[in-house]
């Protein structure tokens, strides 16, 4: 009999314990951050990556053997140097070869031109008169044009001792060459690049192919720019995609105003595809996903109650809720993780 008693009062004890526990457990409150909802404006984008590169690039080499020469830059002061700007049509380099510029025999083609032309004119002349026939004024406008492609012949042989820029850009690369040296014909002489513009050659998932349109901006940032962003454009879009990889090819144009991006930096651009105002706007990372839908918690007098949430635009960090939710309503955004419906909250810095 006393043993039965001892254990009715254990066992009473014990569940007295159990509910004490709980009790305290349920006065517990989770520590939270929560916001107020307010209308938002969010965008729906694409992002792209990839590495950017000059619209415009070229590389120079000798067409003839020479004597290399470095000209003076812009300034009048200092030999061309990398990273110079040179404008279009500027001597960058020039190959001193006297025997390669008597064998052109300029100024003898120049006078034979000259000769030719004075035949031609007066055999027009004599010809409107009736004083030669059409047969000699054709011969004398033969001899004319003859002379005229040997004398542009030798001007386009003599500018290739002369190494000019055909674009204003910048010097990317200037391999050295002691004075008067030598150079062999098809030697790299120098590279130049316009960067004002630049191209990016990119590879969009199939599932994008309805968004993405030739002619749509692009915002392209880098680690360089810091806030700032630039203008970029589709231009380019390849119908086919890739059977391997479920993608297609496009390329894009970035004006670089202030040469603030380099060739070969690394991008990533934004494509706005879609857009909405006045909308209710959360961070996707507060978003609850369970197998029957998403969820967030909404604070209501001190109590977390899970509801459930329907989406619509959303980017990387943000998404757009159509249903679920209403303006003026606290969400929690910090804390949520341990959470229960109906928790008990403490707000929360």
């Amino acid at each position: 009999m006393k043993k039965l008693l001892v254990f009715i009062i254990s066992v009473s004890i014990f569940a007295a314990c159990g509910n004490q526990q709980e009790d305290l457990s349920s006065d517990i409150s989770v520590p939270v951050s929560v916001t107020e909802l307010k209308p938002q404006s969010i965008q729906k984008f694409i992002e792209i990556n990839g590495s950017v590169k000059p619209i415009k690039e070229v590389k120079l080499k000798a067409e003839i053997s020479g004597k290399y020469h470095l000209m003076k830059s812009s300034s009048g002061i200092n030999p061309y140097t990398l990273g110079d700007i040179v404008k279009e049509g500027a001597e960058i380099i020039w190959l001193e070869d006297f025997e390669y510029e008597n064998n052109i025999k300029l100024p003898s083609q120049k006078l034979n031109l000259e000769i030719t032309k004075q035949v031609f004119d007066k055999q027009q002349s004599l010809f409107d008169k009736g004083g030669v026939t059409l047969s000699e004024l054709k011969n004398a406008e033969i001899n004319y044009m003859n002379a005229k492609y040997t004398y542009d012949d030798a001007m386009i042989r003599l500018q290739k001792m002369h190494v000019k820029a055909p674009f204003t850009g910048a010097i990317v690369d200037l391999p050295y060459f002691t004075p008067l040296a030598k150079i062999d014909v098809n030697s790299l002489l120098v590279s130049i690049m316009d960067y004002s513009k630049l191209f990016m050659e990119i590879n969009l998932a199939e599932k994008n192919l309805e968004y993405i349109k030739s002619g749509q901006t692009v915002q392209i940032t880098n680690y360089t720019l810091l806030d700032d962003t630039l203008k970029g454009t589709i231009t380019q879009l390849s119908p086919a995609i890739d059977p391997e990889t479920r993608s297609f090819k496009g390329m894009i144009v970035i004006d670089n105003p202030g040469l603030k991006l380099r060739p070969g930096m690394f991008a990533k651009g934004e494509v706005v595809v879609a857009s909405a105002a006045n909308s209710i706007v959360i961070p996707k990372e507060i978003i609850v996903s369970k197998q029957k839908g998403n969820y967030v918690f909404v604070v209501e007098k001190g109590i977390a109650y899970e509801r459930e949430i329907q989406i619509g635009l959303e980017n990387p960090k943000q998404v757009q809720v159509v249903s679920g939710l209403k303006v003026g309503e606290n969400i929690v955004v910090k804390g949520f993780e341990t959470l229960r419906n109906e928790s008990k909250i403490k707000v929360v810095k």
